[in-house]
């Protein structure tokens, strides 16, 4: 390995670091981190290093903040068989305001951008069983069921999930 790729490796390592132990919402903020530790990094070295970690900037109560995938996907050791199975949707619909429509069988689920996905795989990880499947675009997901009867029973487990949190807004 050459410096230049060790120095690289040092710095990712400290960014996912730092993203882990605070709030970071801005490159700015990583850089003068960075500095703060004893990197010479410029904005668009972070902003190389964010792309290639994969970083992602989500929503939260208090700003926009960069979270790693490994912080936005939950490993759940257990399925998914009890109310502790949904505190990851709990915790991301804290952080995503969602609002759900209907077509047909269809519930459209409307989150900010860059969340579908997130809130996709949180659904899917769930105790919610009723749907046929989801499917996630950029802010847009797509909720599939079989019947009517399932789309009401999910839909109703759904607000309950959302609505335990006082400033999720379902509509």
């Amino acid at each position: 390995m050459t410096p230049g790729q060790e120095l690289k490796r040092l710095r990712q390592r400290a960014i996912r670091q730092l993203i882990a132990s605070r709030p970071v919402g801005s490159q700015r903020e990583l850089v003068d981190a960075l500095i703060d530790q004893g990197f010479d990094v410029t904005q668009a070295t972070v902003s190389r290093d964010i792309t290639e970690l994969g970083l992602l900037k989500a929503p939260r109560t208090d700003g926009h903040v960069y979270m790693s995938p490994e912080d936005v996907a939950a490993r759940p050791a257990t399925p998914a068989t009890s109310a502790g199975a949904d505190e990851r949707l709990r915790r991301i619909l804290a952080d995503v305001p969602v609002t759900v429509g209907r077509s047909g069988l269809i519930l459209v689920l409307t989150g900010t951008p860059g969340t579908a996905s997130v809130v996709a795989q949180a659904i899917d990880e769930s105790t919610l069983r009723e749907q046929e499947g989801t499917l996630a675009g950029d802010n847009t997901l797509l909720v599939l069921f079989a019947d009517e009867a399932r789309l009401e029973r999910w839909l109703a487990r759904f607000e309950t999930i959302a609505r335990s949190i006082p400033e999720v807004p379902v509509s």
